[in-house]
């Protein structure tokens, strides 16, 4: 394969270890990952990036991709998460295989669309015979980075959780399933396509004992561990209720705290917990639109990342969100801490930071989430000449004025978006599919 030289971008943010900003340079791709880096690169495919501002591409480290089937239902729309829960349920038992399988390429297209190149999806609910392999399977198809955790329900409202019966699943059966997604896909290898992790839901859908045995597997296993974490008051309420303590003490009781884990909302940590998170490496997933759009709050990001805690963002599921959008994400995390700490809370570049290098930490991903020679050649190309940038003086402060839509992408140096369009599959056949799923399942 001849290399691919990304010529003469306006600005290229590089989010290396000293923060790099190039002017005019170019970027050598070879063999999925970046050759070089500088000015008048020759000998290769060129792709001209004038007026354009190139960063790594976006990590996503929270997602239900098998949401975008259920956006905007009219009676979740104005539910707090306990309830929206509670609507969305049965809906949700009435998927399968194809459902799942096409709402992730729906979810991943869109992704992509707005720079990610790389995405978790946690996925706890397999009815009707749908399994993870129809997530990955689709994701191969689309081309698309990705780390699907097999999540899991086991306490069903007869047991006093909140997820129906029907939609529960043995404890025995969820982490045999989880040996067998793990030995199939998991690549821990450097540049994987696919890596999996465990994800129980959440601390009320699941017992504490599959939260240890789940925890002791995955290091058996040497994957990553995710779930649900102190997301709104209902959240803290139970945990205090149910297990009489807060949830930062609940997951460091059960083996949840440490490098291989990260969890996802965390709006209602406190001091003690940050401090927590901070010593033992653990990871956050912040979401940001998810936590405005379901009333649950502003996470303390600033605090977080003050203390040293590995943050990322998280679109969470579209029917929470609803929207899929991972550049608008990152715009709405510098917003919520500006409005919440000061203008000065959050920078433009630091929002980058976290959706491009703090989402490939939080995944423990050091291969991505940057422009440096030796990484992978997952590159976003954003044109600055259309009219949400006219008059920018700041190339690199997209979040403030910028598309939120990419022109190109690559994933592992191949371009799966050019001129604003997906090259891998055709998109407008896979969205009929989506609506006409979408239609059964409102009747």
């Amino acid at each position: 394969m001849s290399d691919i030289i990304i010529k003469s971008a306006d600005r290229i943010l590089t989010m290396d270890d000293g923060n790099t900003e190039l002017s005019g340079a170019d970027i050598r791709i070879r063999d999925g990952v970046i050759a070089e880096i500088g000015p008048g690169l020759t000998g290769g495919e060129a792709h001209l990036a004038e007026g354009c501002l190139v960063t790594p591409g976006l990590v996503n480290t929270h997602h239900h991709l098998y949401q975008s089937l259920t956006r905007a239902v009219p009676e979740a729309q104005d539910a707090l998460l306990f309830g929206w829960l509670q609507t969305l349920y049965p809906i949700w038992s009435r998927f399968g295989p194809e459902e799942v399988h096409v709402s992730a390429l729906t979810g991943m297209a869109e992704l992509m669309l707005s720079g990610c190149t790389l995405t978790s999806d946690h996925l706890y609910l397999y009815p009707n015979g749908a399994r993870l392999d129809d997530t990955i399977a689709a994701a191969g198809l689309i081309g698309m980075r990705f780390h699907p955790t097999r999540g899991a329900m086991s306490i069903g409202e007869s047991d006093g959780g909140l997820p129906p019966d029907a939609l529960v699943e043995r404890e025995e059966a969820i982490l045999q399933d989880c040996i067998r997604v793990v030995d199939a896909f998991h690549d821990p290898a450097e540049g994987a396509m696919c890596r999996v992790g465990i994800a129980p839901c959440s601390p009320f859908s699941v017992s504490r004992e599959l939260m240890r045995d789940a925890a002791a597997l995955a290091r058996d296993k040497g994957v990553m561990l995710h779930t649900h974490l102190a997301e709104n008051d209902e959240d803290i309420l139970y945990s205090l209720e149910k297990f009489g303590c807060r949830p930062g003490q609940y997951a460091e009781d059960l083996g949840w705290t440490g490098a291989d884990v990260w969890h996802a909302h965390c709006v209602k940590l406190d001091g003690q917990e940050i401090d927590l998170f901070a010593k033992s490496h653990t990871g956050v997933a912040h979401c940001p639109c998810s936590n405005c759009r379901l009333g649950s709050g502003i996470a303390p990001v600033r605090a977080m990342r003050d203390a040293g805690v590995r943050v990322g963002l998280g679109v969470d599921g579209s029917a929470s969100n609803d929207s899929g959008n991972l550049v608008a994400e990152a715009r709405q995390a510098m917003l919520m801490q500006r409005v919440s700490q000061g203008a000065d809370a959050m920078s433009a570049r630091e929002a980058l930071r976290i959706a491009t290098r703090g989402g490939a930490e939080v995944l423990g991903r050091p291969d991505c989430g940057q422009i440096a020679v030796g990484k992978r050649a997952d590159l976003a190309v954003w044109d600055l000449r259309g009219v949400e940038a006219a008059g920018s003086w700041d190339a690199a402060a997209i979040l403030l004025a910028g598309p939120a839509k990419v022109r190109d992408l690559f994933i592992e140096g191949r371009q799966v978006v050019a001129g604003g369009q997906v090259t891998t599959l055709d998109l407008p056949m896979v969205l009929e599919r989506q609506r006409r799923l979408a239609t059964r399942l409102m009747g």
